[in-house]
């Protein structure tokens, strides 16, 4: 496919241009790299079979990443025909074309002022814009590539019928807890992988996507893959951090080091007793006394997972903790609790005392588009599933009731 030219169009912001040329460079072309997958027969079946059964959807996920990672791989070719020394903002986007899934790899390239055409050779990728490379920078880390770490899953045909049975009892039910937990660390596992490979001890700036695909649940983790002096011990486990790199300054400011990303998950059921009075009490108007006792109990039990993963590292503390609630049907609720683990390392501080004020303005938005598409956020999805988990008892009653009133025609007909 023939790349074409569009050497005067960029996606630096006003801000970001600034930053770039605080740290020497200047703003170049806007790249793009495509790819569109269909996901077959064969594999759809398989995809098919492993929805039934729950857990990773692994033929999902390969087909995803490799959409992704040929997408970006465009972007990349790309960007070294522009002759530039980075790329920067680096993200994905993703368009469903009547069944057919279209993988969008965008980013814009950073170049040395006053460079000889075609000198200039593609040194490192980024998911940061210009603003959070300055901040990156400045605190310390050097970016080697942009990564990322993915996974499809669903909690399956079969987990939703063992979940209605299960939510008969009140409680964390510890084998979806175990499940959910072990598949979403795989897309930590995933992206930590892809940094070994670029010899980098750490992965910053990681956001955190959940959406639905292709009737399942896809997990993207995305970041930078970078070094830090100070970290040289972890360079075959690289450290992981989602502080926002305007965070990651102020705590590198004054000496601390990201060592973790954390994450804690729990899965509890309402139950059926507690399911029916909590029903009748929403009727009646009041303190729903078991859901506010079984959700309290839910994140509780997810922080203290995150707390004995910082104890693990070796981390003095967990910053950045957020909350999120997903409704896994069934009367079955999910709670992840998601943060950074860091540390106070002697001798460690920022290359200036202060951040210009372009490093820090966020960017005003002048073009909203409101319609459907595209990723879906922790943030954006939190509002839904919270709204959703108010169903899991009513579900439950529901369940039970259509099962007894199967049974009764059953039964009916039989003495007929």
């Amino acid at each position: 496919m023939q790349i074409k030219e569009h050497s005067k169009v960029t996606g630096f912001s006003g801000n970001e241009i600034y930053c770039l040329k605080k740290l020497g460079y200047k703003a170049g072309p806007l790249c793009l790299g495509n790819n569109v997958l269909a996901l077959g027969v064969s594999r759809g079946i398989g995809a098919g079979l492993s929805n039934l059964a729950g857990g990773e959807i692994q033929e999902i996920t390969s087909m995803v990443h490799d959409g992704r990672k040929n997408a970006y791989n465009r972007m990349m070719d790309e960007a070294r025909q522009y002759g530039g020394v980075g790329l920067a903002g680096v993200s994905f986007d993703m368009i469903n074309h009547g069944g057919n899934l279209e993988f969008i790899a965008l980013g814009s390239t950073i170049h040395q002022p006053d460079a000889a055409a075609g000198s200039d050779k593609l040194a490192f990728s980024t998911s940061a814009d210009a603003q959070a490379l300055y901040c990156q920078i400045d605190a310390g880390f050097t970016p080697h590539s942009f990564v990322f770490g993915n996974v499809a899953y669903s909690i399956g045909f079969g987990g939703n019928i063992s979940g209605a049975l299960r939510g008969l009892k009140r409680g964390e039910v510890p084998q979806y807890s175990e499940i959910f937990d072990r598949t979403r660390h795989l897309a930590l596992t995933r992206i930590k992988d892809e940094a070994k490979a670029v010899k980098a001890n750490a992965v910053i700036g990681i956001e955190t996507s959940i959406m639905p695909l292709l009737g399942a649940q896809e997990m993207i983790m995305m970041g930078t893959a970078s070094t830090h002096s100070a970290l040289s011990d972890y360079s075959n486990d690289p450290i992981t951090s989602d502080l926002t790199n305007e965070e990651l300054w102020n705590l590198v400011n004054i000496g601390y080091l990201p060592i973790r990303l954390v994450m804690g998950v729990s899965v509890y059921s309402l139950g059926l007793a507690s399911g029916i009075s909590s029903f009748f009490k929403s009727l009646a108007g009041g303190e729903v006394q078991n859901l506010t006792e079984l959700l309290y109990e839910a994140r509780e039990k997810a922080l203290e997972r995150i707390e004995v993963d910082a104890e693990k590292c070796g981390a003095d503390e967990v910053v950045g903790v957020k909350t999120r609630v997903y409704d896994l049907g069934g009367g079955l609720v999910e709670f992840m609790v998601i943060g950074t683990a860091v540390k106070k390392i002697a001798g460690v501080t920022t290359r200036t005392d202060t951040l210009p004020p372009q490093a820090i303005i966020q960017d005003r938005e002048t073009f909203v588009d409101s319609a459907e598409g595209g990723n879906v956020t922790l943030t954006q999805t939190r509002a839904a599933s919270a709204r959703a988990t108010q169903r899991g008892p009513v579900s439950i009653i529901f369940t039970i009731l259509f099962v007894v009133f199967y049974v009764l025609v059953k039964m009916a007909a039989h003495h007929r």
